[in-house]
């Protein structure tokens, strides 16, 4: 979901036969090669789902058109004005597989592909026009040049940015800020104007609004069709790519939700009574934290009880106990598990494979 410094572009090849994915078993998948899976965007029922970004584009007056095609993620290089969809969402066994691989298939709804879709046509719109490069684009959203970071202090509550995609992704990065902004304002049910009335947010929009009449009717300035790493080049296996997607995500690992769990609470110490099992508190804590969390961040349940559900278990295993003083959900130490929790979300860690 972000603007990709990937530079490197291919000639794709169509393979001879399309394999028939449907009966294969997992194992069998993950034999395969990704280039071997036969899958084309051309043409394809998720070519057809795509269509609505198009009237999308049309409806608000702009002539520029992003190509897409298939690769491992969603991407959108810097300067070419298009984006990548991962291949997954191409099949729905591979879907299934991504699912059980993974815990998460990142578009895999409709709402949630039409938002990633949204996002990274911001991206692919700021290539075409060249966007960055504007004074007034640097005195909305800042440098484009500033360094990405791999974590960001999220502020729920800040009103200076829009909220598209989870986890305050538009305060990560200037680049990421535009995209966002963007796919608010080309969203025809998202009413941004009311909704976002009295924030400082709204001036972003109205810039977004401002800066597209001008530029929507003009044909865009960089018209390259590169295909970043498309699926036809990719030599590895399904295994080897899951496995490495799974070492990517794996950012925390359990000795870091370890040490933020004692820090948080104390271990159960032999021959000591008293104390109330951490997990056991959770569990009965975990409506009061989640709402708290929810309301603070906007993030959904599932998420939440992801990022919950492993602190829970963590805690367990470690034995670690609360103060019968702060057993009660609404203690201090309910209010530092939340935080915590929207620490890890912001860190993208409900997406991590269990």
């Amino acid at each position: 979901m972000s603007s990709s410094r990937r530079s490197v572009a291919y000639r794709s090849t169509v393979p001879a036969r399309r394999p028939e994915l449907s009966g294969l078993s997992d194992q069998d998948l993950l034999e395969m090669r990704l280039c071997d899976l036969g899958l084309r965007f051309p043409g394809s029922a998720l070519e057809a789902r795509t269509a609505f970004l198009s009237a999308e584009l049309a409806q608000r007056g702009v002539a520029f058109r992003p190509h897409l095609w298939l690769s491992t993620e969603w991407f959108s290089p810097d300067e070419v004005p298009g984006f990548a969809i991962p291949f997954y969402l191409a099949h729905p066994r591979l879907q299934a597989l991504e699912a059980r691989q993974m815990e998460v298939v990142e578009g895999g709804t409709p709402r949630s592909f039409r938002q990633l879709m949204r996002h990274e046509t911001g991206h692919a719109l700021d290539s075409a026009y060249r966007v960055h490069e504007r004074a007034d684009y640097r005195a909305f959203f800042g440098s484009f040049s500033a360094p990405y970071r791999r974590h960001y202090p999220v502020r729920p509550r800040s009103k200076r940015f829009v909220r598209h995609l989870d986890n305050g992704y538009a305060q990560s990065h200037p680049a990421e800020d535009f995209a966002e902004t963007l796919a608010v304002w080309l969203d025809p049910e998202s009413d941004w104007r009311a909704r976002y009335r009295g924030w400082p947010a709204l001036d972003k929009l109205s810039y977004v609004d401002r800066l597209m009449r001008e530029l929507g009717p003009q044909e865009p300035l960089v018209r390259r069709r590169e295909r970043v790493e498309p699926l036809s080049t990719l030599k590895l296996t399904l295994g080897e790519y899951y496995e490495e997607k799974r070492r990517r995500y794996s950012v925390h690992r359990l000795r870091n939700y370890d040490r933020d769990l004692r820090r948080m609470l104390r271990e159960r110490k032999q021959g000591v009574p008293g104390g109330v099992g951490a997990a056991s508190y959770l569990r009965r804590a975990r409506p009061e934290i989640r709402k708290l969390v929810a309301d603070r961040t906007g993030a959904f349940q599932y998420d939440i009880d992801r990022v919950l559900r492993e602190m829970i278990k963590r805690s367990a295993r470690l034995d670690l106990v609360v103060a019968p003083s702060e057993a009660r959900p609404d203690s201090r130490v309910g209010r530092r598990v939340a935080a915590q929790v929207i620490r890890y979300l912001a860190q993208k860690h409900h997406l991590f494979a269990r």
